[in-house]
């Protein structure tokens, strides 16, 4: 016996189909957006955002010595090492800057991720800022947040 294809049981094999096939493309382009969008843009190196962006890049990736070339010269002579907190799983993002004619504040977020949770992963979030100082032509950091501390703050490297 043949099966008609205009039955309400073939029409409706047919719509479970097309809407599987359209389940599955938007799947296909949500993962092809998130594996895609690679490294955040890099700012023009001009500015107190662009220095923290480095800074923040440097310390994360566990260049300190690149880092540390972002740091007043009094700072980063004065340095004594200290080892960054959990930087691997941490994500650094611009909340905004004021800037003057010879120093600037800039405002991030800092999140860091701990794992993965039964409803998402466990992360926590706070706000730091940065002080700059202009420098000749260049910015330098003044201040840092502590997550993205090199130097201790209380030690003096003699």
């Amino acid at each position: 016996m043949m099966r008609d294809m205009d039955s309400p049981r073939a029409q409706f094999d047919r719509t479970l189909l097309v809407i599987l096939g359209v389940i599955v493309a938007l799947v296909i382009v949500a993962l092809a957006f998130i594996f895609s969008r690679g490294e955040p843009a890099t700012l023009d190196e001009s500015t107190p955002e662009s220095v923290v962006q480095r800074y923040s890049a440097a310390v994360i990736s566990g260049d300190e010595d690149a880092a540390e070339r972002y740091l007043v010269p009094t700072l980063a002579d004065d340095c004594v090492r200290i080892q960054p907190g959990s930087v691997n799983s941490m994500r650094v993002t611009l909340v905004d800057t004021v800037e003057r004619d010879d120093s600037a504040d800039v405002r991030v977020l800092i999140v860091t991720t701990l794992g993965s949770g039964m409803l998402g992963p466990d992360e926590y979030q706070e706000e730091g800022s940065f002080d700059l100082v202009r420098d000749g032509s260049e910015w330098r950091i003044e201040t840092v947040p502590w997550p993205l501390a090199i130097c201790d703050p209380t030690a003096v490297n003699r």
